[in-house]
């Protein structure tokens, strides 16, 4: 019998015993609240050079959309320098940028000339053929008929900054069309 009394006694003072009731608690939860914090910070990370991407395609395809009637390679080359300018404090290694011109007739776009770089720095590799059709939006080839359309493409590796949430990484991209603010053809270098 006064073991079993000394047995709720005891049952009853760890019942009402809370000293370390708080770090247990701590302990338990802190993985769980680990893992969220660097989840939101990489997505946040994520989303805000997804914008970074658009802002990039959308300026460098403004400025050609821009030009009145001649574009140099030396001013095309200017305008995929911004690019620097809007990503940082990033890098834009890996980053490539395609500028073209297509011409929509009959609801198809074919490519008038075409200009790619590759960590903003020409490549021909990357320019599309000439003459190439070129998939556009059908609202794009509705409101284009028999005219002309800057499209710039940008596309962006991203590496996740702690790769515990997100590990693999993720291709940004985005294309943004334009018509020529001058109405017609926009010549690259005469041509």
């Amino acid at each position: 019998m006064r073991l079993a009394k000394c047995f709720a006694a005891k049952l009853r003072s760890f019942r009402i015993a809370e000293n370390g009731a708080a770090a247990v608690e701590f302990a338990l939860i802190l993985p769980a609240m680990l893992i969220l914090y660097v989840g939101a910070n990489e997505a946040s990370m994520l989303i805000s050079m997804d914008r970074k991407v658009q802002l990039i395609s959308g300026a460098v395809g403004d400025l050609v959309a821009r030009t009145d009637t001649d574009i140099s390679s030396g001013d095309l080359q200017n305008y995929v320098n911004v690019a620097g300018g809007i990503i940082s404090p990033y890098v834009v290694d890996g980053m490539v940028q395609i500028v073209s011109q297509v011409k929509v007739e009959n609801g198809k776009a074919k490519v008038v000339w075409s200009r790619g770089f590759d960590d903003q720095e020409p490549d021909p590799k990357l320019d599309r053929a000439d003459g190439a059709e070129y998939v556009l939006p059908q609202a794009v080839l509705d409101i284009a008929e028999g005219d002309h359309v800057i499209v710039a493409e940008t596309r962006l590796p991203y590496t996740p900054l702690y790769g515990i949430v997100y590990t693999s990484p993720v291709t940004l991209y985005r294309e943004n069309f334009f018509m020529p603010r001058f109405g017609g053809r926009i010549r690259l270098d005469g041509r």
